[in-house]
């Protein structure tokens, strides 16, 4: 988009505010306050994107999820269940000043050895990949943009 296209900057549609000190803003899936980090800012501005312009159900995403890759306890940033509580898609963050490497997409693919969900996401908020699994010949495909929750 071109900057005489939307001059003025858009207003955050996040509920932040001071707490201790720190700013911080209410995660609607978390059900509580949380830091406004870099990743964090991403993380709340991806998860409306999801459930605003592209029809994701608010209850079927969830944050911080925990999963065990080999021995090591992990946490997943954001993962998308089917209704039979099944993962469909893995959603991993990073701060807007770290460029998605090889070494990120390793990361959500180590986490997907476990959840086996047929999507991956990764976004620095200006960037997005996003990959869409096949597991018959253990590859997988870029996709232009997150579908539609209707097209999954």
């Amino acid at each position: 988009m071109k900057e005489k296209d939307n001059p003025q900057p858009q207003p955050l549609p996040l509920r932040a505010e001071l707490r201790g000190g720190r700013l911080c803003v209410y995660c609607p899936l978390r059900r509580r306050f949380v830091r406004l980090t870099p990743e964090e800012r991403v993380r709340q501005l991806f998860t409306l994107h999801l459930i605003k312009d592209l029809g994701y159900p608010q209850p079927l995403l969830a944050h911080e999820v925990s999963l065990k890759v080999g021995s090591l306890k992990r946490r997943c940033d954001t993962v998308l269940y089917d209704l039979q509580a099944r993962p469909r898609m893995i959603v991993e963050y990073k701060a807007p000043s770290v460029t998605l490497t090889q070494r990120a997409l390793d990361q959500i693919s180590r986490y997907n050895l476990t959840l086996r969900a047929p999507y991956l996401v990764l976004t620095n908020g200006t960037q997005l990949l996003c990959c869409l699994m096949d597991y018959e010949r253990q590859s997988y495909r870029l996709l232009p943009s997150v579908p539609h929750y209707s097209q999954l």
